[in-house]
């Protein structure tokens, strides 16, 4: 029997679709195994891309100075945002498959050409390029990921992929204290060697790339269910040649589809302010509270421990690791909390909880009771909570909008917390100063502190109990239309 029949001539163009409710009642198989790791790498390459800037191994070989080391990570971050506006709305309109295809190639030709830069124009440039492709990965990624995991292990899934841009981050700072010593290699090409990292990693990923498909789910709503049901039809077999059993479909559940041209930007703006105006709010929130405090502390976590502490360098450098470790594990041990105990409970927790933890290292940091070490141990607990609740932001983004605006609803929200937590390191910078007066930053780390908790208030009052539902149930495509009479299937 098709899933997808014709619907009857008050629903003239529909089909009857039931492949939303077959993806999701997949068990884990290797399908999904592939989905994660061919996807997943994106936050891995972005947490490389972030180190590799930072260490500005680059800086004597161009002659540059230190703001214009600091302008090569704000060129990146604004490629960022360019991307994800430019490939959100594509992605929603030509496929999520087409897109993380692409965008991961923007990606590898501007990391690697950044390579070759002989001069400031031309690593700005490329890093521009590489920015494009990490900003669109973004949007499509997260739509195609949380698409093809089954509902029950969505939470998880996607909360753990965000988490790796740490590993990236980790993978970096190791790269760079190996690359750039100047007694291992030449200093005019550790930095460049650095910079292929990604592409190397992008080559091997984008050959696994080419065996995921489409988005089915996307591809009802296109007027492509036909190749939708043979995909799905695939899966299901590939799952069962593994030796699961699926269960039975609830066939009074079916959607009825009708595929709708490319909706116009008052549409999107009806979305977003009339028919969820509350999930716009929280998503915002989300967006911005986690950008904030995260670029605020990661930005000068160094400069704290140098200016108050009296670290050299290269000794805070050290420091990164375990910082970077903390906020891996997060997501990866905490994860499953999400689909288990529910959305609302844990992003309440994990917003106030990280942000308690660092209003109690606020009032410490003021008395100078802490040292180097104490201070990260504090910063390493708070961070393994925000780490899981900031990765729960882009789920949450994600699930809650409709099927048709979900790039786009990602590539928003993201590109405002971008433009908002670009502010946090220039104010926290300005408040370490020589590190002199503790005062300025000890209010500093309050605002961060509060403005986190505020995130998870809203949150419980605003949140949406996605956990374990499909897509489809919390929010309804924009395809969707009534059934009319029952049809009969072909």
């Amino acid at each position: 029997m098709s899933t997808e029949i014709a619907a009857q001539p008050g629903d003239a163009g529909a089909v009857r679709s039931l492949v939303p409710l077959r993806m999701d009642r997949l068990p884990w198989a290797k399908f999904h195994w592939m989905v994660v790791v061919g996807l997943g790498v994106s936050w891995i390459l972005d947490g490389l891309e972030i180190q590799l800037v930072s260490a500005a191994g680059y800086k004597d070989t161009l002659g540059m100075t230190s703001g214009q080391v600091g302008l090569t990570a704000t060129v990146y971050l604004i490629g960022q945002v360019v991307g994800a506006l430019t490939f959100g709305r594509m992605t929603d309109t030509i496929g999520r498959r087409k897109l993380f295809v692409l965008t991961l190639a923007i990606y590898l030709i501007g990391s690697g050409v950044a390579g070759l830069a002989f001069s400031v124009w031309f690593l700005w440039l490329f890093r521009f390029v590489a920015g494009m492709g990490i900003g669109g990965e973004y949007t499509a990624i997260n739509s195609a990921i949380d698409e093809l995991i089954p509902s029950h292990y969505r939470g998880r899934v996607d909360i753990a992929i965000n988490g790796t841009y740490w590993g990236g981050a980790m993978i970096g700072a190791l790269a760079s204290y190996v690359l750039l010593n100047h007694s291992i290699l030449p200093q005019n090409l550790g930095w460049r060697i650095a910079f292929f990292i990604g592409p190397v990693l992008g080559l091997v990923i984008i050959f696994i790339r080419r065996h995921i498909p489409e988005s089915p789910r996307w591809m009802v709503t296109h007027g492509q269910s036909e190749e939708a049901e043979r995909i799905v039809t695939e899966i299901e077999e590939a799952v069962e040649a593994d030796g699961h059993e699926l269960r039975p479909v609830d066939e009074s559940k079916a959607m009825w589809i009708k595929s709708r041209e490319r909706l116009p930007l008052s549409a999107l703006a009806e979305v977003f302010f009339k028919k969820y105006p509350r999930r716009t709010f929280l998503g915002v929130t989300m967006m911005v509270t986690q950008s904030f405090l995260y670029n605020a502390i990661f930005f000068t976590s160094a400069l704290v421990l140098q200016n108050f502490y009296h670290l050299s360098a290269s000794s805070a450098a050290i420091y990164f690791f375990p910082f970077a470790l903390g906020n891996l594990l997060g997501p990866l041990t905490i994860g499953h909390l999400f689909d288990t105990i529910g959305r609302r409970k844990m992003i309440f927790s994990t917003y106030l909880f990280s942000g308690a933890v660092l209003l109690l290292s606020a009032f410490l940091f003021r008395a100078g009771v802490l040292n180097a070490a104490t201070h990260t141990i504090l910063w390493c607990i708070s961070f393994f909570f925000a780490s899981a609740g900031a990765s729960s932001a882009y789920l949450t983004v994600s699930e809650i909008f409709p099927l048709e605006v979900r790039g786009q609803a990602i590539s928003y929200f993201f590109s405002i917390a971008q433009v908002v937590g670009a502010l946090g390191p220039a104010i926290f910078g300005a408040m370490v100063g020589d590190g002199t007066d503790r005062v300025p930053l000890f209010w500093g780390y309050v605002v961060g502190a509060s403005v986190m908790m505020f995130g998870g208030i809203v949150a419980w009052f605003f949140g949406v109990n996605a956990e374990r539902q499909s897509l489809e149930d919390v929010a309804d495509p924009l395809s969707r239309v009534d059934s009319g009479p029952e049809a009969v299937a072909a």
